[in-house]
């Protein structure tokens, strides 16, 4: 086992506990905040269960998941406005808990925890799918293009989870006021995604023959 990679995952990890954690809790006031113990489990268990796996598996891959520090300047303003997004977000969430602003009923939380966990089983299949994958628009040496499973129905279905995965999470925290927050995110993709693809036309062997391929960047029949 990789110690280095080892200790970097687990400090990662705990400093996105620690963090999310404060920016919950602490606008609620308060830790009997049901809705946010529910989204700390759903996001971190599987998280922490996929880093053992990949540790074990993938060290390569983990290696690339970790590495977030983005090249490209363009990115760099997504990771920027991302960033942004999740603070306001679970900011919100926590006040809204706090001060009751919009209570939304039990069954949307329901079913949004149930969407949250297919979108991280979607994540799990891309990851298995796609060994190149990486938090950075990036190509690396001997890269090749993945057209087969998911990434044969639209280009970039890590971007499609996402968003489901993203879009769920402040119904978990019980907030509709940061869901509408939350609906920036698909726009902050759709600039992502057109930096990465001149970038993956440019220095990915095979990657316009890919777009002609598959025609659909993000869902299916619709763009």
């Amino acid at each position: 086992m990789d110690k280095k990679l080892f200790f970097e995952a687990i400090i990662k990890f705990a400093l996105g506990l620690l963090i999310i954690g404060k920016l919950i809790f602490l606008p609620a006031n308060t830790i009997n905040f049901w809705n946010g113990w529910l989204f700390m489990g759903l996001l971190f268990i599987p998280m922490f269960i996929a880093g053992i796996i990949m540790m074990i598996k993938s060290p390569d891959l983990l290696r690339k998941r970790l590495n977030a520090k983005e090249k490209e300047n363009e990115q760099k303003q997504v990771v920027a406005l991302s960033g942004l997004m999740f603070l306001a977000g679970f900011i919100i969430a926590g006040l809204n808990f706090r001060y009751s602003w919009i209570v939304i009923p039990n069954i949307v939380v329901i079913i949004s925890s149930i969407i949250f966990i297919i979108s991280y089983i979607l994540y799990a299949e891309v990851l298995k799918e796609n060994a190149y994958l990486s938090r950075t628009i990036e190509v690396q040496k001997n890269q090749k293009v993945v057209d087969t499973g998911l990434y044969g129905i639209v280009r970039h279905p890590m971007y499609s989870v996402t968003i489901l995965l993203f879009l769920s999470m402040p119904l978990v925290l019980g907030s509709i006021i940061s869901f509408v927050i939350f609906l920036v995110y698909p726009l902050i993709i759709a600039k992502r995604i057109k930096n990465e693809e001149a970038v993956l036309e440019k220095e990915l062997v095979g990657y316009s023959e890919y777009k002609k391929k598959v025609k659909y960047k993000l869902i299916p029949f619709i763009w």
